[in-house]
C-alpha cells in the first residue's frame, strides 16, 4: 500500500463524525403526538449592505456580503443567532431526555481494525465517551495493549484532533498530524516509536496532504503561511511539495515540486511501499480526475516527470511491481479496472490489463500477501474478490450480510490483514483474513445492547423525473404500519463521485427505536454506479440530483411510509446544497429541513479556501452558461418572499475552512428575512469546530440531541410521552 494514501480531501464533503461501533438499550418507548404549534420567533436584526454584482448583464444583489469576513461584528451576529437558536432548543421539553438516552447508548467501547507496523499491532479504541479515539500498541494479538498516542491530551476540550499518522519503513519514527477546532490546516510532529519521545520537529501550514516517508524524512504538501485575520476563508493557491528531514527546522525543508503557472493545482505526494517511487497525484478540482507524475528515488539525479498529464480520468497507484506501477483507473472503464503501467512508456497501448472492468464498481484495491484484494460495489453494497498478481480470480471473501466493507490494509509480504464489516443494523465487526488460505475469522465483535433483529432494511428502486431508476435503502422496525404517519428522515449526498453505503449509526438507532423510518437514496452525482452515474449529476446536470432527491420524498409519501408533515430532509456539505435546493424548489414537500455546512452561494463558492476545486463538479459563475445554470438552483438566490419554508435548522461551524460558514450565514439571513412566518428558521453555529473531522464526542452527542429534538418538535411528536389511551 502507498504511504500517505490519497483521499478526496478537497471534496465538498463533511466528515463522518459518528460511524463507530455503538449500540443501544433494548427498552422501547412510544411516540405520542404533541402540538406542532405555529412558531413566532424574534430573529436578530441582520444588517443589509448595498452591494450588487453584474453577471453577464444580470444584476444580483448581495446584501449580506459583510458576513463573509471574520471580525467582531460577525462574531456578535453569531452570538445573537446562537442565543435565539439555543433558547428555542432548550425550551423543547424532551431535549434533555434525548441527550441522556444518546449518552447512555453511546457509552461502550468502539474499536478500529488492527494494522501492523514494525512487527507490532496498532489499533484505535474509544472507551465510550472519550472525545477522541486513542491509539494502542501490542506486541501480539494476545498481549496487553498499551497506549501509544492519546489525542485527548492534545487539548483540554477535545477540539485538537489526530488527522494523519505515518510510520517510517523501519517503524523507528512516526509522523502524526493534528488540527485545531476542525480546521483543514494541519501541523505535523514526529515521535520515536520505541520511547514515545517527541522530537523538536514541527511542520506547519500543511493542507490536503499526508506524510510519506523516504529514508530519514518525509514528503508533504503545504501552502504558504496565510495572512493573519482571515486564514479560515482566504483562497488556497500554489500548493507545493516539500521534503522534511528529521532533526531540521521547517525553514530548511527542500522544495521538491511547485508549478508557478498553475495556482489552482494540488499535489499529493505518496511513496511506494519500498520507497522506490515518489508518486504525485495532481488535481485541478475535486471531481476525481487527476494527472499522475513520478520520480524514481533510486536514481538521485532523477526529476519529477509526467505519466499522465491530463485531467480526463482518475488514476490511483496501488503500489509498484518492480519497475512498473499497479494503477486503478476509470480510463476507458467507467466502473474502473486495474492496469500495470511502465512509467517510462506510459502510453495506453503499452498498459497491461491485470483486472478488467466488470459489471460492478471497483472502489478499492489492496496488494497484500502476494494477492490483489479488490473491493466492489454492487447496488451500493460491498463485494470482495481476490486475484493473483496476474489478475486470475482466486476466490471471493465471504461476508456476513449485505453491507459495507473497509480495511484490507497491509504490505506486500503480509500474510494477514483485517477488515471491518457494517450495515445499517449491523454494528461494525472486525474480521481477520488469512490471505494465503482465504480464511475469514471473527476477530472482535462489537457488543451492543440492541436487538438488531427488531429492524429490517430493504432496497427499493424508484423512478426519478426523467425516468432514471434510483436505488434507496429504507430502514425501520419490523411490522411497521404503512399508514402515512411515520416520522421519516431522508438523508442523501449526491456528488463528487462519493458513494453512500450501508453503515451503522448509533444516532440513527435512537430514531429507529422510537418508530422512525430512515431512508437513504443513492442519487446521481455519487459513485455508486461508476463515472457515468457521477457525470449524470455534475454540471450542467446538477438538477438531476435534486430531482432524484425530490422523487425519493415523493416515493416515501406515495407508498405511505410518511407524509409531508412527518418528513425531514438532511444532508451535509454538498448534501447541504442538496437540502437547500430541495427546500427552495419544493418547500411544501417536507416539514423539516436540516442543511449542514452547505454550499449555499453557488455564485461565490470558488472564491474561498478550496472552493475553486469544486468548479469541475458545479461549474463557475465566471462562465456565462454555467452562471445561468448555477443561478437557477443556488439556494441563497432562490428563496422567495412570503413562501412558507420547512422548519429549518441550518448547521455550521465557525472554524469550517472547507465550506466557509458565510454560506450558511447568508442563507439563514435571507431565509429569516423572506420566509413566511409559522415555521422556525434557525442556525446552529458550533464554536471551535469545523467541517466535521475530529469533532469531539461530547459535541457530536449534543448536536444529535438538538437535531432529533428539533425534528420531533416540528413534526408534533414527543418520543418520550406516554401513549394516550
Amino acid at each position: 500500500m502507498l504511504a500517505g494514501g490519497l483521499t478526496a480531501v478537497t471534496a465538498c464533503k463533511s466528515s463522518q463524525t459518528e460511524n463507530t461501533a455503538t449500540g443501544m438499550n433494548t427498552e422501547t418507548t412510544t411516540t405520542a403526538p404533541v402540538a406542532a404549534a405555529e412558531t413566532q420567533l424574534t430573529y436578530p436584526e441582520t444588517k443589509k449592505v448595498d452591494h450588487t454584482d453584474d453577471y453577464f448583464g444580470t444584476k444580483v444583489a448581495d446584501p449580506y456580503r459583510w458576513l463573509e469576513t471574520h471580525n467582531e461584528e460577525v462574531d456578535q451576529w453569531v452570538e445573537a443567532q446562537n442565543k435565539v437558536t439555543f433558547n428555542y432548543l432548550e425550551s423543547i421539553e424532551f431535549r434533555d431526555q434525548i441527550k441522556d438516552r444518546l449518552t447512555k447508548i453511546w457509552n461502550y467501547p468502539k474499536y478500529g481494525a488492527p494494522f501492523k507496523k514494525g512487527g507490532k499491532y496498532y489499533f484505535y479504541k474509544n472507551d465510550g465517551l472519550q472525545n477522541q479515539s486513542v491509539l494502542y500498541v501490542q506486541n501480539t494479538l494476545e498481549s496487553e495493549p498499551k497506549v501509544f498516542l492519546d489525542p485527548n491530551k492534545f487539548s483540554n476540550d477535545g477540539t485538537v484532533a489526530l488527522t494523519a499518522l505515518s510510520f517510517d519503513k523501519d517503524a523507528k519514527y512516526v509522523a502524526y498530524g493534528t488540527s485545531s477546532g476542525g480546521s483543514d490546516w494541519n501541523t505535523y510532529e514526529i515521535m520515536e516509536v520505541a520511547t514515545g519521545k517527541k522530537l523538536d520537529d514541527k511542520v506547519e501550514w500543511v493542507k490536503f496532504s499526508g506524510p510519506s516517508w523516504h529514508k530519514d524524512g518525509f514528503f508533504y504538501s503545504r501552502y504558504d503561511a496565510p495572512t493573519e485575520g482571515n486564514k479560515l476563508a482566504n483562497k488556497n493557491e500554489y500548493h507545493k511539495v516539500y521534503y522534511h528531514k528529521i532533526g531540521t527546522p521547517q525553514s530548511q525543508d527542500q522544495l521538491v515540486y511547485e508549478d508557478k503557472t498553475k495556482p489552482l493545482r494540488n499535489f499529493y505526494g505518496q511513496t511506494t511501499d519500498d520507497e522506490r517511487f515518489l508518486i504525485l497525484n495532481v488535481s485541478e478540482g475535486a471531481s476525481g480526475a487527476n494527472a499522475l507524475y513520478y520520480r524514481d528515488l533510486k536514481d538521485p539525479k532523477s526529476t519529477i516527470k509526467p505519466i499522465i498529464d491530463n485531467f480526463e480520468s482518475e488514476y490511483n497507484v496501488v503500489d509498484n511491481v518492480g519497475d512498473k506501477l499497479l494503477v486503478r483507473t476509470n480510463k476507458n472503464a467507467t466502473r474502473y479496472r486495474l492496469v500495470l503501467i511502465d512509467p517510462k512508456k506510459p502510453q495506453e497501448q503499452n498498459w497491461k490489463v491485470i483486472v478488467p472492468q466488470n459489471e460492478n464498481v471497483m472502489n478499492g484495491v489492496s496488494l497484500v500477501g502476494g494477492r490483489i484484494i479488490a473491493s466492489y460495489m454492487k447496488d451500493a453494497a460491498s463485494e470482495v474478490v481476490v486475484y493473483d498478481t496476474n489478475g486470475k480470480q482466486l476466490n471471493k471473501v465471504e461476508l456476513p450480510a449485505i453491507g459495507t466493507v473497509g480495511g484490507f490494509a497491509g504490505e506486500k509480504d503480509d500474510k494477514e490483514t483485517f477488515f471491518t464489516f457494517t450495515s445499517f443494523t449491523y454494528p461494525p465487526t472486525i474480521y481477520r483474513y488469512d490471505v494465503p488460505n482465504n480464511k475469514v475469522e471473527l476477530f472482535r465483535k462489537t457488543e451492543v445492547d440492541v436487538d438488531t433483529e427488531a429492524y429490517e432494511t430493504k432496497q427499493v428502486f424508484y423512478t426519478s423525473k426523467d425516468g432514471t431508476k434510483v436505488p434507496m435503502f429504507i430502514v425501520h422496525k419490523k411490522g411497521l404500519e404503512l399508514n402515512g404517519n411515520n416520522p421519516t428522515y431522508l438523508y442523501a449526498y449526491g456528488g463528487f463521485n462519493i458513494s453512500l453505503t450501508p453503515s451503522f449509526s448509533i444516532a440513527n438507532m435512537l430514531w429507529l427505536e422510537n418508530g422512525g423510518v430512515y431512508a437513504m437514496p443513492n442519487l446521481r452525482g455519487g459513485g455508486e454506479y461508476g463515472e457515468d452515474w457521477h457525470k449524470a449529476g455534475m454540471t450542467p446536470n446538477k438538477q438531476n440530483v435534486f430531482d432524484d432527491f425530490i422523487a425519493a420524498a415523493e416515493y416515501l409519501i406515495a407508498n405511505k411510509y410518511t407524509s409531508s408533515e412527518k418528513l425531514a430532509v438532511g444532508g451535509g456539505s454538498n448534501g447541504g446544497l442538496l437540502v437547500g435546493a430541495f427546500m427552495t424548489q419544493r418547500p411544501e414537500l417536507a416539514k423539516v429541513a436540516l442543511p449542514a455546512v452547505g454550499v449555499m452561494d453557488m455564485l461565490r463558492f470558488h472564491k474561498f479556501t478550496i472552493g475553486w476545486a469544486w468548479v469541475p463538479e458545479y461549474g463557475s459563475s465566471d462562465d456565462e452558461a454555467q452562471f445561468k445554470n448555477l443561478y437557477a438552483f443556488s439556494p441563497l438566490h432562490n428563496l422567495k418572499e412570503g413562501v412558507k419554508y420547512p422548519a429549518t435548522m441550518v448547521k455550521t461551524a465557525d472554524h469550517d475552512d472547507r465550506v466557509v460558514p458565510a454560506h450558511s450565514f447568508k442563507f439563514i439571513s435571507e431565509l429569516q428575512d423572506k420566509g413566511a412566518p409559522g415555521n422556525p428558521y434557525l442556525i446552529r453555529i458550533d464554536v471551535r469546530a469545523g467541517h466535521g473531522a475530529g469533532k469531539p464526542t461530547s459535541l457530536v452527542i449534543q448536536e444529535w440531541a438538538d437535531t432529533w429534538a428539533f425534528m420531533y418538535k416540528n413534526m408534533g411528536v414527543n418520543p418520550y410521552a406516554k401513549q394516550q389511551p
